[in-house]
């Protein structure tokens, strides 16, 4: 309650184009299960499954991908012992691969239960995350818009259009910030990120 939504986005953004965030939750119940069957679920177990790919709603996946922030939410049976035992646990095992460059951590933020809503475990959570893995996903996009533009499929539907024009101008700008989209979030990959904005910014 004594949390709103622009201050916790707010803190895993750590440069105005890097942006675009990655969820997870786990566990997730089915229509068809037992709804009297409580599972015991810990805070370890929930905090490590946020980590793993098929818990992200990302259908993309990188070797080389870093976390460049997260949040869990945490709702349930929860104490900050448990959390901070978790948090250990994590460290230790080299769970979750940060980037380089900044103090990149797990934020957890704790939420009781609602009583008017019933669940199937006694600890679930939601993770919001920054990460370097969204490159591929919009590298995709770009693959994908230059082989139709090869071809130049569906364009006489746009051509019409002030805004767009006969050459399309406005899909190559759109493509340009896209690139540079892609391109920042590979440079925050590597350590020396922040030489690289710097240079991008003066020039």
């Amino acid at each position: 309650m004594n949390n709103d939504l622009v201050g916790l986005v707010a803190s895993l953004i750590p440069s105005p184009r890097c942006h675009y965030l990655i969820t997870g939750y786990t566990p997730i119940a089915f229509d068809n299960d037992n709804p009297s069957v409580v599972k015991k679920t810990t805070v370890l177990d929930v905090m490590r499954r946020l980590l793993q790919p098929k818990n992200i709603m990302l259908s993309t996946q990188s070797k080389h991908s870093k976390y460049i922030s997260i949040l869990n939410i945490i709702q349930g049976d929860t104490d900050p012992t448990s959390v901070h035992k978790s948090l250990q646990r994590i460290r230790e095992r080299k769970l979750a691969n940060f980037i380089n460059w900044g103090p990149a951590s797990i934020q957890v933020a704790m939420s009781r239960k609602s009583p008017f809503v019933t669940s199937q475990t006694k600890v679930s959570g939601l993770m919001i995350a920054n990460s370097t893995i969204m490159h591929p996903f919009f590298g995709k996009i770009i693959k994908n818009y230059d082989n139709l533009m090869k071809r130049r499929a569906f364009l006489n539907q746009y051509q019409d259009f002030d805004i767009i024009g006969a050459d399309a101008e406005e899909f190559d700008d759109c493509r340009e910030s896209l690139q540079k989209l892609v391109d920042e979030y590979k440079a925050a990959e590597s350590s020396d990120y922040l030489n690289w904005a710097y240079e991008k910014q003066m020039n």
